[in-house]
């Protein structure tokens, strides 16, 4: 997940949330209604058309995140997130330049070596037009995954994989290609995810887990020819968080095995679980986008086990966790601990964000992906 700017987008997953879909459907259909305000309703997804922008939406995003070697055995992380927020103030003007649509968009790269987390972020209004009428280096595709930043993109291909790129920046660059090697999952009840105890409280939630990776990351002008695997969230949302909830936890884990984790929490300013949720795919399923077996409220438990306190915002992140679900009991290690992303320059939300291992109760790695916290600098405010 990744974090927004108060108001208007989450993190990450910038929020955590889950789904409860419905039946897949082959062929396209018209873009269903929806008006400001209203509360998502579970219905059929069609695909591709809902991997692309649902402009009438609150808030929408779009997560790639992965780890990476070198052929010397050098390791990064990485993520690349694209945000779409609706403006409701502009949806009524007629004129072109009206700011309909806030564009945001982060992108990280955790160099193992050196212990450090680089990062940049983009911000731009949308008018929310087609493609055919869009405005220059700016806009988000409805037909399909085509989201462009300016020099900043994210686009899904016919075959199934994506490309992504981030340029720009004298301290990390990204071109990446990921190819599907699985089918996508539908978290939640088979795409519909519930993220509080109010019907309101929900997202549209579809996972593309264990992409393959490669392509070049640039590290301050240095570039690195890798391989990895990859994770990609898509959610879209009307959703208000809970008044009781501060923020969240979420893991998106590739295992060694090619079974695919996913757990949450969103918690109160206590640290209690105010609603959890998740889903786990075992590798002879993966082939099937709705064999996950979605974990139920209560099924899920997070216990912190070490804490690394940021020295620029002193927020205290539990960096190691055991996370306890129906899938087994598993412990989470941040890779290393300072992954703390500072976007106040665009969604307005400093969150940790980063690459960790997954080990078994009996301590066996087992798996890796992404480990995402926010509400710990500030109650995050959607």
């Amino acid at each position: 997940m990744a974090p927004l700017r108060p108001g208007l987008l989450p993190t990450r997953r910038d929020a955590v949330l889950g789904m409860a879909g419905w039946l897949v459907l082959p062929a396209l259909q018209a873009q269903p209604s929806h008006r400001p305000g209203d509360t998502l309703q579970p219905r059929p997804l069609v695909f591709p058309r809902d991997h692309g922008s649902h402009n009438q939406t609150r808030t929408e995003w779009w997560y790639l995140t992965g780890q990476a070697s070198t052929a010397q055995g050098r390791r990064f992380g990485f993520q690349v997130t694209f945000f779409r927020s609706r403006v409701d103030e502009a949806q009524d003007l007629r004129s072109r330049l009206a700011a309909r649509q806030l564009l945001f968009a982060h992108a990280a790269i955790t160099d193992v070596q050196s212990g450090e987390l680089r990062h940049d972020q983009r911000i731009a209004r949308w008018n929310g037009e087609p493609p055919e009428v869009r405005e220059r280096g700016v806009f988000a595709s409805t037909e399909d995954t085509h989201v462009v930043l300016r020099d900043w993109s994210l686009q899904r291909h016919a075959d199934g994989g994506y490309s992504t790129r981030v340029a720009g920046s004298s301290e990390l660059a990204i071109v990446l290609r990921a190819q599907a090697t699985q089918a996508w999952l539908l978290q939640g009840a088979q795409g519909f995810s519930r993220k509080g105890p109010d019907p309101s409280q929900a997202s549209f939630y579809v996972s593309q887990p264990q992409l393959q990776v490669q392509g070049t990351l640039g590290v301050k002008g240095e570039r690195f020819e890798v391989q990895g695997t990859a994770w990609l969230d898509h959610e879209w949302s009307e959703a208000i968080l809970h008044p009781e909830a501060v923020g969240w936890d979420w893991i998106g884990m590739n295992l060694l095995d090619g079974s695919s984790l996913t757990a949450f929490q969103l918690r109160r300013a206590d640290g209690s679980a105010l609603w959890t949720g998740g889903s786990f795919r075992r590798a002879a399923d993966a082939q099937s986008a709705t064999a996950a077996r979605a974990f139920q409220p209560g099924e899920v438990s997070w216990t912190p086990l070490r804490h690394w306190t940021s020295p620029l915002t002193r927020a205290a992140y539990p960096v190691e966790w055991r996370v306890h679900t129906p899938a087994g009991e598993h412990t989470v290690k941040a890779v290393i601990d300072p992954q703390e992303l500072d976007s106040r320059a665009s969604t307005g939300t400093v969150y940790w964000e980063g690459l960790s291992d997954l080990h078994d109760a009996q301590g066996r790695s087992v798996g890796r992906g992404y480990l995402e916290m926010t509400g710990y600098a500030q109650r995050l405010v959607l």
